[in-house]
């Protein structure tokens, strides 16, 4: 958009209210017309009114640039890159540990600023995930380069924790998930972010390891007696929205590395998790299930249904288009674009509940939904037309929440599947939540392939946007 167009977007003489971002640091702008006969107690009454001049629209309100998102990306990678260390600590000492040098037990992995930023963490996998799709869509190594380095540190230092091990037994081993993983946290997106990079040709050998990690996922985890993978909590009997992603997303990553059956084992999962938790009638997945709770409430956490979004993406882009559960799953997937789109703030990002308003804005939830609603319209799954301004929208509202120092703000922080929305409510957000960074990675890289495709163009009308098919009749 040029700067003529944004100054009539933006300028007016009227009155503004005063509003600031959550989370942010400039406040922004926002008029809205009365409706005709408000007054003291009618609908609408106590909004800022207007005499003359166009409604001013937040200043992110506009069509970014490839060379803006890929600047905003680059600000979080520079930032991740001095957060996570790469090296061994004692935990004692603070004193570097040479991964040659004999073990000793108060050695652990450097978690880097504010011991928040774990490498073997399932959110650090999705940013190796989110890097590697930034370095595709823009073209800098720097990002993958990212993912080889973590990766080349992984395996340097498998020998020193093997043998600390083998001294001083398994408890507060850093490396326990890597050799005796006990949970899909402990290794399912992982396992599916070092196939990625293997095919990718990145990092070191590290099969042995995705060999562990895959024999778990695919026989070690808690299933249901139909296969469906659950959890032994909160209740003894439970499912969450989350495993979607931690269980379905390396299953497909397996199938792509030669084990076939993991992509029907994948689909299966998927189409069994969404009986349970999907609601056709909201379009929504709510949190969790639990057996031995048939009467509990559904509570539509918003990066629950991130998780499931971005999983069907990662299964359609796989399933072959004969496969008996495709279209069943694409229909999930259409139904939850249609009901996310519709319960979008005015700031672009989504609720931390998504049909409470009231709850705050979350950064995380923001970003699957923008990366699983651009990548739909790419892939032909939606039109650009419906869906392309609340994609756009959308990434700006995410971009907003990364400052100067290439943190993603205004994150949840860890959150389990609970039986009452005041838990919801009252989670913290944080920067060093590290759920919020790859998100916005792939948000970020997936808005680029939006704005690169040549299916549409994006039209400035009446002070808004739309996307437009380039094949469609012109007036």
């Amino acid at each position: 958009m040029d700067f003529v167009r944004h100054l009539r977007r933006t300028a007016s003489t009227a009155m503004a209210a005063t509003l600031f971002a959550a989370g942010g640091s400039a406040p922004f702008r926002v008029f809205a017309a009365p409706p005709a006969g408000s007054g003291p107690g009618a609908l609408g009454a106590g909004r800022p009114e207007i005499a003359v001049g166009d409604p001013v629209y937040p200043p992110a309100d506009h069509l970014p640039t490839v060379a803006e998102i890929t600047g905003q990306l680059g600000r979080i990678r520079a930032y991740l890159e001095g957060a996570y260390p790469g090296r061994i600590i004692d935990r004692v000492t603070g004193g570097v540990v040479a991964p040659d040098s004999p073990p000793v037990a108060s050695a652990v992995m450097d978690r880097g600023e504010e011991q928040r930023f774990n490498p073997l963490d399932y959110t650090t996998a999705v940013i190796h995930d989110g890097m590697m799709r930034a370095a595709e869509a823009t073209g800098d190594r720097r990002f993958a380069d990212f993912t080889d380095r973590q990766l080349r540190f992984i395996a340097a230092s498998i020998p020193y924790f093997r043998a600390q091990a083998a001294a001083f037994g398994m408890n507060g081993n850093s490396f326990r998930p890597v050799f005796a993983p006990a949970a899909l946290d402990d290794c399912g997106a992982m396992a599916a972010a070092l196939i990625k990079a293997r095919m990718s040709g990145l990092g070191p050998d590290l099969l042995p390891v995705i060999r562990v990690w895959s024999e778990y996922v695919g026989a070690g985890q808690f299933r249901l007696a139909d296969g469906t993978l659950a959890r032994h909590r909160p209740q003894p009997v439970s499912i969450w929205a989350d495993d979607l992603y931690m269980g379905a997303v390396p299953l497909v990553q397996m199938a792509r590395f030669g084990d076939a059956a993991r992509l029907d084992d994948a689909a299966r999962d998927v189409a069994q998790t969404a009986q349970r938790l999907y609601r056709p009638a909201r379009g929504l997945f709510t949190h969790g299930w639990s057996e031995d709770s048939p009467e509990a409430p559904d509570f539509y956490w918003g990066r629950a249904n991130g998780w499931a979004m971005v999983t069907l993406c990662e299964l359609l882009d796989a399933l072959p288009e004969n496969h008996p559960l495709r279209a069943g799953l694409l229909d999930i997937l259409r139904g939850e674009i249609r009901s996310v789109a519709s319960l979008q703030s005015g700031e672009g990002r989504w609720h931390q509940m998504l049909d409470r308003d009231e709850t705050f804005l979350e950064t995380s939830a923001s970003a699957m939904f923008v990366y699983g609603i651009a990548h739909a319209i790419n892939r032909g799954w939606v039109t650009a037309s419906s869906y392309g301004a609340i994609a756009q929208a959308g990434w700006n509202g995410v971009a907003g929440q990364i400052n100067e120092r290439g943190q993603v703000c205004q994150t949840c922080v860890a959150t389990t599947y609970a039986a009452d929305q005041m838990y919801y409510y009252h989670r913290p957000v944080s920067a060093y939540a590290t759920h919020g960074y790859g998100p916005a990675l792939m948000a970020g890289a997936e808005m680029i392939r939006l704005l690169r495709n040549p299916a549409w163009s994006v039209e400035f009308k009446n002070q808004t946007y739309f996307y437009v098919p380039r094949t469609a009749p012109r007036p």
